[in-house]
């Protein structure tokens, strides 16, 4: 028998018939099912879709090595993280190379440097996403407040922001608008310490990336500064407990507005610490939030005066 009789129509091995109990409910057609989707062969309805894809994500050259396809998009590089980075010293298995090899390779990376921005802006593009990851990693941000942040760096640049403004001040500024968004307790003078910006240029960014851009920034609570107080000062839980529930009776009756976040919870603590007998002193309190003793004495007496 001929092979031309035995598969007379088209014949997919990825496609099975559904039995007759199976029928269309438009048009009571024949139904089909492959590996993607359930179709009526008559009117064409799509009865069910699998939008799964249970295939490897891996590419293998053979069965002994399975490669990956490679990392994802990324917002934290200029080039999204498709960039090609060519080797030093060894090759793909670890293995030393020659010096002529090591020479073509260092030609190589030579002219990929010269070609890798196309322009200025792409380049400056590249030095500010990599100090905002500095930044993160110094700050020990989680690597969604760095993703966050570098989109706002871009949004910046989109926004031409970055005209008459150092890279670093705007990077800087990118970082604390993140911390901000998420509800972070950190200071200007924590990132421009890192950032080795004077504060009042980050100051200055940050105030022009909320008013261009309308961050959604939240308003930092007295509250938010006392746990990460506490643990520079080395307090015990009790004083931390009493601290946190000193500040968010203050922000309860409105005492609270206007004030220095950090320095409020300092004197929480300090109040705290002197209820419990621990002898926090004024200038430790004062110095681990960047405040001044005169601020933790007048924050001080406002709890004993309007807080119980």
């Amino acid at each position: 028998m001929a092979t031309r009789d035995i598969y007379e129509s088209g014949f997919d091995e990825d496609v099975r018939t559904e039995s007759s109990a199976n029928q269309c409910p438009e048009c009571d057609g024949r139904v089909t099912t492959n590996a993607v989707e359930t179709v009526c062969e008559d009117c064409g309805l799509v009865v069910d879709e699998q939008r799964i894809d249970h295939g490897p994500e891996w590419r293998a050259y053979d069965d002994e090595e399975r490669e990956r396809t490679g990392a994802p998009l990324t917002a934290a590089r200029h080039d999204r993280g498709l960039s090609t980075e060519i080797g030093r010293g060894t090759d793909a298995k670890g293995n030393e190379i020659s010096g002529q090899k090591r020479r073509r390779l260092a030609r190589m990376r030579r002219e990929q440097t010269r070609g890798r921005w196309r322009s200025k802006a792409e380049r400056n593009l590249a030095h500010g996403l990599g100090e905002v990851r500095r930044l993160a990693s110094a700050l020990e941000l989680s690597d969604s407040v760095r993703d966050q942040a570098c989109q706002l760096f871009r949004s910046a640049q989109n926004e031409d922001l970055l005209r008459g403004r150092s890279i670093e001040a705007i990077a800087a500024a990118s970082v604390y608008g993140a911390c901000r968004c998420n509800g972070r307790s950190r200071l200007v003078d924590d990132v421009s310490e890192m950032a080795r910006v004077a504060e009042s240029r980050v100051t200055n960014a940050y105030k022009t990336l909320n008013e261009e851009l309308g961050l959604p920034a939240e308003p930092v609570s007295p509250s938010m500064f006392v746990p990460r107080l506490a643990s520079d000062l080395e307090c015990p839980d009790e004083i931390r407990q009493r601290a946190r529930a000193l500040a968010e009776q203050a922000e309860g009756r409105g005492v609270t507005t206007g004030v220095h976040p950090a320095g409020f919870a300092a004197a929480c603590l300090y109040k705290a610490g002197r209820e419990e007998g621990r002898w926090l002193t004024q200038s430790e309190a004062a110095d681990v939030a960047n405040a001044s003793k005169a601020t933790v004495r007048a924050h001080r007496d406002t709890l004993e005066e309007r807080v119980a």
